[in-house]
């Protein structure tokens, strides 16, 4: 057992960890905001959460230069951080708007699905043409069979890959390296 708590003791880890569970915890409260003001919190409406992410994932490396890399933050360390809030934040999200949508009010997937094949109904000219009619169909019938369950993958998928491009971003503009360790060559 201290060899698991030993391993999880790592600041970068537990940086990382902590605003994860802040970021998923805020995604949470965004979507309960949407609930609450009468707007289906799933789909497209939804995605401005994805600032949350960026937010925080810009905190977290500015708090992991500043407290414990003593203002000293490399680009792995950056990418990490990144990739780590980002998906255990998605997951938490996930897990949260998951148990929601099944104990308190299912009707907010069941709205969510309808809405979607309405979305893909009113674009089938262009999709068909796109991507054919047997395959059209095919969507269509995963859309109409979705579980609640795929809520959590679906989080995380979509946040993975929102989040390359604004990580790496991000990564590059807080890291700073110690270049005193290659000597001063005149």
């Amino acid at each position: 057992m201290n060899a698991i708590i030993e391993y999880f003791n790592k600041p970068l880890l537990k940086v990382s960890l902590l605003f994860g569970l802040l970021t998923g915890v805020l995604v949470f409260v965004f979507f309960i905001g949407l609930y609450l003001i009468g707007i289906v919190p799933l789909g497209n409406n939804k995605i401005l959460d994805f600032g949350i992410h960026i937010i925080l994932i810009a905190f977290a490396c500015w708090y992991y230069r500043k407290k414990v890399g003593n203002g000293f933050l490399h680009i792995w360390e950056a990418l990490t951080i990144g990739y780590v809030v980002n998906t255990f934040g998605s997951l938490i999200a996930g897990w949260l708007i998951y148990f929601f949508v099944t104990y308190m009010d299912p009707a907010i997937f069941t709205e969510y699905i309808a809405q979607m094949k309405t979305l893909m109904l009113n674009g089938r000219a262009e999709l068909v043409k796109n991507i054919g009619n047997a395959e059209f169909q095919k969507m269509f019938n995963e859309v109409g069979n979705m579980q609640p369950s795929g809520i959590i993958m679906d989080e995380v998928s979509k946040k993975t890959v929102m989040a390359i491009i604004p990580i790496l971003v991000i990564s590059l503009i807080f890291r700073k390296q110690d270049y005193s360790v290659f000597g001063n060559k005149p």
